[in-house]
């Protein structure tokens, strides 16, 4: 699926959130979009989460 269907998608599951359950369901929808995507970019093998990760120890 392309990047432009996978946006088209989102958009419209986010304005029928916020058409029927409001402002907190669009927020709501929005917010565990954005974990789905955090998790399918790491299962993926795109985020690797070490990389934003730094130790305390700066040598």
């Amino acid at each position: 699926m392309s990047a432009a269907i996978t946006g088209l998608l989102a958009g419209m599951a986010l304005g029928f959130a916020a058409f029927f359950g409001g402002f907190w369901a669009f927020l709501l929808v929005a917010f565990l979009g954005l974990v789905g995507l955090v998790i399918g970019s790491m299962l993926q093998g795109d985020l690797v989460l070490s990389d934003f990760m730094r130790s305390r120890d700066r040598r």
